[in-house]
């Protein structure tokens, strides 16, 4: 196995406890002494930090950033104002999900967060399909705070942050060291993302940490929460084989971008993608599901209607702590993807019935103000 990075809070990982495991070519922690299900349940009651410094994050500057990425993904990015953040997928020729990102409009430059399995790939990805603009991979940490009283923590620390509302992107001080915050996360929950210097990384995180509210949560829990929200994990929910439209992610393509809009296509795998959202011909589709009593039902678990017919797999599933019953969300052809439908997930040569049902599982906390 190769050597994995570290990210800027390695050592602060260990003195706590943490159970460190390889993801995406990083050492990172999965868990910390509380465990996976009451980190869980702590972010949703009150507060956790999650360090995710591994993620890639890039600056893209030249003429017209905007107009250039579009030719890239089928988000508005002209239409984002300055200070705005926007989820973005980056599409393939055959209309697949190469990545999906955050995009936000910096003024006269464009700040993108990518994931970490795909930044080496996305970042050539941006050279090859922008070669009269500049790149620029950025050395910075990055910090989830989410929770219901991540608001609380952060008045105290930066009340300032506190004026942004979902999906708002500011340049601060905390404390002296200078901060970018994007009230954003991957838990469902109001929260904060915060990109700091390397070297200061640690010294904000202990700071953080400091407050009363504010435990460190691993991957385990970032995954059991973003999955209770909704939320889509490239590499297992989408992928290069799935269209946005099948992911369920229609509304990631741009009112503007559409066959009707004011600048149609003009990103890889348009003329697929826009007949399937304006024909709704596409075959299979994204959806939640709910499980009966307290066996998880995980990711590969193929599913079958009511007749014994094969229409899909799951995609991500287990244990929802915040509700207590097992959910997932899978892949199933589109006549199985009403809600209230019955399908059935083999498990251990059992076929156990589960609901399709709307996504989120859990209410989403984010402040629109």
């Amino acid at each position: 196995m190769s050597e994995q990075h570290k990210t800027p809070l390695f050592d602060l990982h260990v003195e706590l406890g943490a159970r460190m495991v390889p993801f995406a070519g990083y050492s990172m922690p999965v868990q910390y002494t509380l465990g996976v299900k009451k980190e869980h349940e702590h972010t949703r009651r009150a507060c956790g930090l999650f360090d995710v410094s591994h993620m890639g994050q890039v600056l893209l500057r030249g003429p017209k950033p905007a107009e250039a990425l579009e030719t890239l993904v089928p988000a508005d990015l002209v239409g984002l104002p300055v200070g705005r953040q926007r989820y973005g997928l980056f599409t393939a020729e055959s209309g697949g999900i190469l990545d999906d990102l955050m995009i936000v409009n910096a003024g006269d430059h464009l700040y993108l967060v990518v994931n970490a399995a795909c930044k080496e790939q996305d970042i050539a990805h941006l050279r090859r399909g922008l070669p009269d603009h500049e790149i620029e991979v950025l050395d910075r940490g990055l910090l989830a705070l989410q929770g219901p009283e991540a608001a609380a923590v952060m008045q105290r620390l930066c009340p300032e942050a506190c004026e942004l509302v979902f999906m708002q992107h500011g340049r601060f001080t905390i404390e002296g060291i200078e901060v970018w915050i994007s009230r954003s996360g991957y838990t469902g929950e109001d929260g904060f993302e915060i990109s700091v210097p390397a070297e200061q990384t640690e010294a904000l995180a202990r700071r953080l940490l400091d407050e009363e509210e504010v435990e460190a949560i691993g991957l385990g829990a970032r995954d059991s929460l973003r999955l209770e929200a909704g939320l889509c994990l490239y590499g297992h929910d989408i992928d290069t084989t799935t269209t946005p439209v099948e992911g369920g992610l229609i509304w990631a393509i741009g009112k503007p971008r559409r066959r009707d809009g004011e600048r149609p296509g003009g990103f890889p795998g348009a003329d697929l993608i826009l007949h399937q959202v304006a024909e709704k011909d596409h075959q299979r589709k994204r959806v939640g599901l709910l499980g009966e009593g307290r066996a998880p039902v995980r990711e590969g678990v193929e599913l079958y209607d009511g007749e014994g017919n094969a229409i899909g797999s799951v995609c991500s599933g287990g244990f929802g702590p915040s509700i207590g019953r097992p959910v997932a969300m899978g892949y199933v052809t589109v006549d199985q993807s009403a809600i209230d439908t019955v399908v059935y997930a083999e498990v251990r040569g059992k076929r156990l019935p589960m609901t399709v049902t709307k996504l989120p599982f859990v209410q989403p906390g984010y402040h629109r103000g």
